[in-house]
């Protein structure tokens, strides 16, 4: 990850506040927005994670309805994911060598070459599965070096006080591009087909480079020493996981829980048509994902706003216990109809554990190590799950997607147990880098 000292995770990952289950005050959220240069890349970043998500719902019902393969959906979905879990350190590191807006603009226009080579290669009636590999593991590669340096940059452009509320905020910004993206992709795939999908979300990009060049961005935060710079990063957060017990075990929860509890964000195509009927290259399909976005949205926001004053480490659980139960029922299900609130509640549930997650692991770290650790953070909660699905598809097409979410839920049980992150009373206020 960023290894600027105030560097935030991936997706909706900024930093929190310090001070352990201080509650999120929601007029924070106003404050935030009121910044311009916040506002700006705020919802350019929006309208960009809106082609993205159309792009990725409609990828892997394409995919599952190009192959009827939940190996070859495993497949893109780690294309898409799994290079954050080698490149969140470089990326990093890049960043804090170079000027970083540039940086953002030059992989931005990355993946809109590449968005638009795969619009370009699946015009075609029996499209290169090769060459649809190749152009979904471009654009991951490129989002493996965008996303530490864009997420470093949040941090910098809000007061500390209102850092929590930029948690909800940006998980709001997420969810919310996961509830329209889906929805758009699966209206355009019938009207234009998928290609068309694919070159959408290349103009997207145009709209987070008009962004990030109308701002002009805060001056960088310097190293604690200079001995910490480059893959040095991921040797102090590893040893701060280590000696303190809230950060490792947010951090080996996120990583057990991505790797084998979320193949269905993953396989979503192959539980629609195998399970309830549902055509992974449909309409249905498209409202389903955003059916999902809209009760990941709800997660998100519940935690900073209806339950902000609950304790965050009893949210994971909670969280976690429900997902668990709630991923059963959607393995066993089979009436179409049940599927679009059950996978709601779902949402719901996953987001509302992750940031609570998230929010406490940032409470427990000092500025001084945050990027080290959140490079962990990001390698967990982004790249994982393209190893866990990548591994999940070869086993769903020897058995049944029903069993391997089943077993997901028996994962997700026995880590509601584990998920114990309270910050012990005899606790130092912060995680600190060790000494050498």
């Amino acid at each position: 990850m960023s290894s600027v000292d105030q560097c935030v995770a991936l997706e909706d990952s900024e930093d929190a506040l310090v001070d352990a289950d201080r509650p999120i005050v929601i007029g924070h959220a106003t404050d935030v927005l009121r910044d311009r240069t916040f506002r700006t890349i705020f919802f350019g970043a929006f309208a960009s994670n809106i082609g993205s998500w159309m792009q990725n719902a409609v990828l892997m019902g394409y995919a599952f309805s190009l192959t009827k393969s939940a190996t070859f959906v495993g497949i893109i979905v780690a294309c898409q994911l799994a290079p954050s879990l080698f490149l969140s350190i470089i990326g990093g590191w890049i960043s804090d060598l170079v000027d970083r807006r540039k940086l953002l603009i030059i992989v931005s226009l990355e993946q809109l070459v590449f968005s638009l080579g795969l619009a370009a290669i699946t015009r075609a009636s029996d499209p290169s599965h090769t060459g649809i590999v190749l152009m979904v593991l471009a654009v991951g590669l490129g989002q493996a070096i965008y996303a530490p340096a864009y997420s470093s940059l949040l941090p910098s452009l809000v007061k500390r006080e209102n850092l929590p509320a930029a948690i909800s905020l940006n998980s709001a910004q997420m969810n919310g591009s996961r509830v329209v993206g889906p929805a758009i992709g699966g209206v355009l795939l019938h009207l234009v087909g998928p290609s068309w999908v694919f070159a959408g979300n290349a103009l997207t990009y145009l709209v987070i480079i008009a962004a990030l060049m109308a701002v002009r961005l805060p001056p960088r935060v310097g190293f604690d020493s200079p001995g910490t710079r480059g893959l040095r990063q991921l040797t102090v957060g590893i040893r701060v996981a280590r000696g303190d017990r809230v950060v490792g075990r947010c951090l080996v929860t996120i990583f057990l829980f991505s790797a084998f509890a979320l193949t269905f964000v993953g396989q979503l195509s192959v539980v629609a048509e195998e399970n309830y009927g549902i055509a992974a290259d449909s309409a249905g399909y498209g409202l389903l994902y955003a059916t999902f976005g809209v009760g990941a949205l709800c997660g998100a926001l519940s935690i900073g706003t209806l339950l902000a004053h609950q304790p965050r480490p009893r949210m994971v659980r909670i969280g976690m216990c429900g997902y668990a139960i709630v991923l059963a029922v959607f393995a066993v299900l089979s009436a179409p109809a049940a599927a679009y609130p059950v996978v709601a509640v779902l949402g719901f549930f996953y987001f509302a554990m992750v940031t609570s997650l998230l929010t406490t692991l940032q409470e427990r770290l000092d500025d001084a190590v945050r990027g080290r650790v959140m490079a962990l953070w990001i390698m967990g909660f982004g790249g994982t799950v393209g190893l866990g699905n990548l591994i999940a598809g070869r086993i769903i097409d020897a058995t049944s997607v029903t069993a391997v979410l089943l077993v997901n839920s028996v994962v997700a049980l026995l880590l509601t147990w584990y998920a114990d992150v309270r910050t012990p009373t005899n606790a130092e206020p912060l995680a600190m880098a060790p000494a050498d």
